[in-house]
């Protein structure tokens, strides 16, 4: 009574110690080494950041940030068809299903077999008939090595599910400023082709003035050297919107008809709203690549406890219980029943150090871990913060490129008014029209950099892995 009442106490204890012996170290603190507040210009007017508006841009979706209804097409067009979200996606249920199989070893796997046994030779031919049902080698987790391979798994899983919504993220961000590329390109092509009839007008002219000996044949040379550069820049600009249409189709995963894509290059296709003084750095931990390294970094610990564990004794259980016959048709009668209890103890001794050098990885592993999480962490706060540089700077680039604009149109009237009024020569003209040219050009460019900018100050907050605000 005493030996039982002592082997009862040990199991319980063991059971005791597997609840409460895991292994595994306190989470390391990141360090990450980034200013509590972002470096706005101090030329940037925002508003003051009540505590719900925090972390607004993360929660902002991707259907109320666009405005332009062909690009929000495009992009959920996207989401359907592009084969590397789809990669992703598949990778999140590989991830599951890993977890699920790492799960498993935490309850006992209770199967059932049944046995023909047929021996023969100089004796009699004998058939031994048995059907059992138990349990084969399960491990008692006195010092949770499988709890923490388990919570490794679920870590995984958890950060296959994260780089899912980053690759999302990042699949929007690129179909938008592929969509705004082209918009831009077909811009420029428009200018070209405008410019191209205006110096086609102005040669014609030219020759015309030649003709009757009112210009020089340097005057027509250079007015046809104009046509011709402008010439080249159609086509490739046409080249560059064909390029842009194919990397469209690509992303998209599917060819997109002429009625989804931009008219024009007027409209602005994002909005975002101003940035909110005193937000916090801390909303960069919502993002989507910073939780798939924090993940990484949890699964890497829980590592170091299951290698620790293996330093220690582990205890296997196998057990059956069914029933041998002569007979099959006896083979559940009364008499025939059997049973088996199979306990194991393994205690390493010598191994040669591989229990260490073991320790040694998982150590490692997670100290790298913890290096690309607070890299994540710093990479992500310089994207912020150079999108937060652009924003202001690329306003009033546009702003002082659009009154160039303007003027460079009017002294390009004025001058082409004086020529034809022979106040002057056609090398004025011609400077005119090469500044208004290049300040148009110039106009374009500046308005694709700051929707683009617009598109990476909202990804790299953490937004676009929704579709909806709340």
């Amino acid at each position: 009574m005493t030996r039982t009442l002592g082997t009862a106490s040990i199991v319980a204890a063991a059971f005791l110690a597997g609840g409460c012996g895991a292994l595994e170290p306190t989470l390391p603190a990141a360090a990450p080494a980034i200013p509590s507040e972002w470096p706005l210009p101090a030329n940037t007017s925002t508003p003051a950041a009540g505590p719900a508006e925090a972390a607004a841009t993360a929660d902002i979706g991707w259907r109320d940030f666009f405005t332009d209804p062909k690009l929000k097409d495009l992009i959920a067009r996207a989401l359907d068809n592009n084969r590397d979200l789809r990669v992703a996606v598949l990778n999140v249920e590989r991830a599951r299903a890993q977890y699920r199989i790492q799960r498993a070893d935490r309850v006992p796997s209770l199967s059932a077999n049944a046995t023909l046994v047929r021996t023969g030779g100089d004796a009699p031919v004998t058939d031994t008939y048995s059907a059992n049902l138990g349990i084969t080698e399960f491990e008692l987790d006195l010092f949770g090595r499988v709890r923490n391979l388990s919570d490794a798994a679920l870590q995984r899983y958890f950060a296959q599910e994260e780089a899912r919504r980053s690759a999302q993220l990042t699949l929007i961000a690129e179909v938008a400023s592929v969509y705004l590329t082209l918009a831009a390109d077909q811009g420029q092509l428009q200018v070209a082709q405008s410019t191209l009839k205006t110096r086609e007008e102005n040669y014609a002219l030219t020759r015309k003035r030649y003709e009757f000996g009112a210009v020089s044949a340097l005057d027509l040379s250079q007015a046809r050297t104009q046509v011709e550069a402008a010439r080249a820049d159609a086509a490739r600009y046409a080249g560059l919107v064909a390029q842009d249409t194919n990397a469209l189709n690509l992303l998209v995963g599917a060819p997109v008809g002429a009625e989804l894509l931009p008219a024009a290059f007027d409209e602005p296709v994002t909005g975002i709203a101003a940035l909110p003084a005193g937000l916090p750095s801390e909303v960069l931990l919502r993002r989507p690549d910073v939780l798939t390294a924090e993940h990484v970094l949890r699964a890497a610990n829980a590592n170091i406890g299951a290698a620790r564990a293996a330093f220690f004794p582990s205890i296997t259980l196998t057990g059956t219980y069914g029933s041998v016959s002569d007979e099959l048709s006896g083979l559940f009668d009364a008499g025939t029943g059997t049973w088996s209890f199979i306990p194991q103890v393994k205690m390493p001794i010598f191994d040669g150090g591989r229990l260490r050098a073991n320790l040694g990885v998982a150590t490692a592993d997670r100290d790298i871990a913890l290096a690309q999480y607070e890299k994540a962490i710093q990479a992500g706060f310089r994207e912020v913060a150079d999108a937060l540089a652009l924003t202001a700077t690329l306003a009033e680039q546009r702003v002082a490129i659009q009154a160039t604009v303007d003027a460079a149109a009017e002294a390009d009237r004025l001058s082409r008014a004086r020529y034809e009024a022979g106040r002057d020569s056609y090398l004025v003209l011609l400077e005119s029209q090469r500044t208004l040219y290049l300040a148009q050009q110039a106009l374009i460019v500046t308005r694709l950099a700051e929707q683009s900018n617009r598109v990476t100050l909202y990804k790299v907050l953490g937004g676009g892995w929704k579709e909806g605000g709340p």
